[in-house]
């Protein structure tokens, strides 16, 4: 045990802080000409992998995912229930777990950057998220791969939107509260 980690209840809080923050943006739909709306959600899966890192950020993205599992409809346009699991979106959920880790690990310890923080949040919110979405999509559709990742790229701008929004996020509130990005080992004490 160090004495520079934080109890699990602030590590808790934190994950549930993260949750809770993905799952409101979830509600934020920005309505696009084309038909496909942009959603807030992944914004805060980028922050969370910014902000708490590889070893926190996926239990808070668990969190949000168990209670999708549970029947809440705590995703985005307010689906929840296994079928979500089982649907074209259920390749994208599973990337945002890979995603914050990579994240976080893109991150690091070191300080905080606007170019490192930015790279984390494209490379690991959209690339990782996008390698374990596409194929899954494809494969549940019937459409072939090619076609499947063509037809995504509608969503890329809205994406580098979002990247860029969490990436000003992050240094901002590096400066403002540095103590929020704390990384310490998880310990339950």
């Amino acid at each position: 045990m160090t004495t520079n980690a934080r109890p699990w209840g602030a590590d808790a809080a934190r994950i549930a802080v993260f949750a809770a923050l993905i799952i409101a943006l979830g509600l934020v739909i920005v309505p696009l000409p084309g038909g496909v709306p942009i959603t807030g959600q992944t914004l805060g899966v980028m922050l969370a992998g910014l902000i708490l890192g590889p070893r926190l950020a996926p239990l808070a993205v668990l969190a949000v995912l168990a209670l999708a599992a549970a029947g809440l409809p705590v995703l985005a346009g307010g689906r929840g229930g296994l079928g979500v699991f089982v649907g074209p979106s259920a390749g994208y959920l599973l990337g945002w777990l890979a995603g914050v880790v990579v994240i976080g690990l893109i991150l690091g310890t070191r300080r905080i950057t606007w170019w490192r923080a930015g790279v984390a949040a494209v490379v690991g919110g959209i690339g990782v998220v996008y390698l374990f979405g596409i194929p899954v999509q494809a494969l549940v559709t019937g459409v072939p791969l090619a076609p499947t990742a063509l037809s995504s790229l509608v969503f890329l701008p809205g994406d580098l939107i979002k990247a860029v929004a969490a990436t000003v996020l992050c240094v901002a509130l590096q400066r403002a509260y540095p103590r929020a990005f704390a990384r310490t080992a998880l310990r339950v004490a």
